[in-house]
């Protein structure tokens, strides 16, 4: 997920409108580099899982959990993190988040067992849902005009070469000093972070903040949480016990509870059920959920099979996958032009079939393959067609619904898509699970199943999206309701 910087977060902060900073630069690197804690630590830590996994004695459940026990905070509260920074600070917030992340990642590298790793992993998807939304509100208010477009680009550039750099460098650490090392290096980037916030960034606070969602936050993190415990349990030994299926209907039961709530406090809410009302938004949030959920696992698994099966070191690993961002950052400004043209609709259907083709060429990849015939192709392949998808989707949703929704529909796109990795990665426990010719076995079958849902992501784009009837200057297309 982190080699695609997530295209409605970057909408969120374009959304809000503030002043200029007197030193924009210094504002500008100082969200860079809270920002980049987030990206660089969750492209370096899917490539450690084997390390980890063997230096801790973890079994096959816990391994997943060490993906997604950052995901599960960061999905459930980014947008609440957003709306505490409106009240009560943006830059201190920012600080708060980049300090709490910082520390956990140092819990992280001294923990000595998976519980400690995993309760600073809890903590880390805290501390980023915080720094993550203060980070581009922040922007967002530090530059005016045609500057902070400039802003934000320069902002999603540099987020995309984090997200190239971290497996190799990750990998390359993981090799030589051993896999600990990957949490200490976020404790100098977030304390230059929080030196430039305190000494460059102006706070700023909405004069009348609305009241936080803190009932709509607590039951969509435990509704989240009881339903990836219950699909963990599940999908990996021992299987679907009473146990996991008590878990599943109590993630269902506290998920139906948080929309209720949301639909009782109306446009105040974190989610408000007005964004539904909109068929493109619910169509655009089916591709997102789909297709990053598909994309999530292709991280995980990827490395996992190439370390396990293929016996590559943790640095080839990690650039085997270098080729994604590298080709997604070339071709997104041109898919992002085409979808100026034409449409939203036709990119996204179009980029989410390459990028089922693309999970069905990487069911070749195995031990004794070529990187160049079986692992190259694929990953290419899969690039181009994200590219398609994540360029026009900040357009499409933001046009999917009226103006006084735009900074909650970015948001909750942005959520929804780590939704989907958090939800992938929960059933992944089978094949982490596995050794020698099963693991392969079952990496094919769940790229398989990946290449499914991007087509799953295509039909809902296709059938619920529809076509722009004409494409505006700046590559929106009309809102359709």
């Amino acid at each position: 997920m982190s080699f695609v910087p997530a295209s409605c977060d970057v909408a969120s902060a374009a959304a809000r409108v503030g002043g200029r900073s007197d030193h924009p630069r210094l504002v500008l690197a100082t969200t860079i580099l809270a920002s980049s804690l987030a990206f660089i630590d969750g492209s370096v830590v899917n490539v450690g899982l084997p390390a980890i996994g063997k230096s801790l004695s973890a079994h096959a459940g816990e391994l997943p959990w060490v993906i997604n026990a950052y995901l599960l905070p960061l999905s459930a509260l980014l947008l609440f993190g957003g709306a505490a920074g409106d009240r009560y600070g943006r830059r201190l917030l920012l600080v708060v988040g980049t300090v709490v992340f910082a520390l956990a990642s140092a819990g992280c590298a001294l923990a000595p067992n998976m519980a400690v790793l995993l309760t600073g992993r809890v903590i880390q998807g805290v501390g980023a849902a915080i720094l993550m939304p203060n980070s581009l509100a922040i922007l967002g208010d530090a530059f005016s005009g045609e500057a902070r477009g400039r802003a934000i680009g320069t902002w999603a550039s540099v987020a995309a070469m984090a997200g190239a750099i971290g497996p190799v460098l990750g990998g390359w650490l993981i090799d030589t000093v051993g896999w600990r090392a990957i949490f200490l290096i976020n404790l100098p980037v977030a304390a230059g972070a929080v030196v430039l916030a305190l000494r460059y960034v102006r706070e700023t606070a909405t004069d009348k903040p609305a009241p936080l969602d803190t009932e709509g936050a607590a039951l969509a993190t435990l509704g989240l949480g009881f339903l990836t415990w219950g699909l963990t349990i599940g999908s990996g030994p021992p299987g679907w016990t009473t146990t996991a299926v008590l878990m599943m209907a109590g993630g269902f039961v506290l998920l139906a509870a948080f929309v209720l709530v949301e639909h009782r406090r109306g446009d105040r809410a974190m989610m408000p059920l007005a964004l539904f009302t909109s068929r493109n938004f619910v169509g655009l949030t089916l591709l997102t959920l789909l297709e990053y959920g598909a994309l999530g696992a292709l991280l995980v698994l990827v490395p996992y099979e190439l370390i396990e099966a293929a016996h590559y070191s943790a640095t080839e690993a990690g650039a085997a996958l270098l080729p994604f961002p590298l080709v997604m950052s070339v071709a997104s400004p041109a898919m992002g032009a085409f979808a100026g043209k034409v449409g939203s609709r036709v990119p996204l259907v179009g980029g989410s079939l390459i990028v089922g083709l693309g999970f069905l060429l990487a069911t070749r990849i195995g031990p004794g393959g070529s990187y160049w015939t079986t692992v190259l192709p694929a990953i290419l392949v899969m690039s181009v067609g994200m590219a398609g998808v994540a360029a026009p989707l900040t357009t499409a949703v933001l046009s999917s619904v009226d103006s006084r929704h735009t900074g909650s529909a970015s948001g909750f796109n942005s959520a929804v898509a780590r939704t989907g990795g958090l939800i992938a990665t929960a059933l992944l426990g089978a094949v982490l699970a596995a050794t020698g010719a099963s693991l392969t076995s079952g990496f094919r079958v769940a790229l398989f199943a990946c290449a499914i849902a991007s087509a799953a992501a295509a039909l809902s784009g296709f059938v619920l999206i529809r076509p722009a009837a004409a494409a505006t200057r700046g590559g929106t297309a009309p809102a359709s309701r």
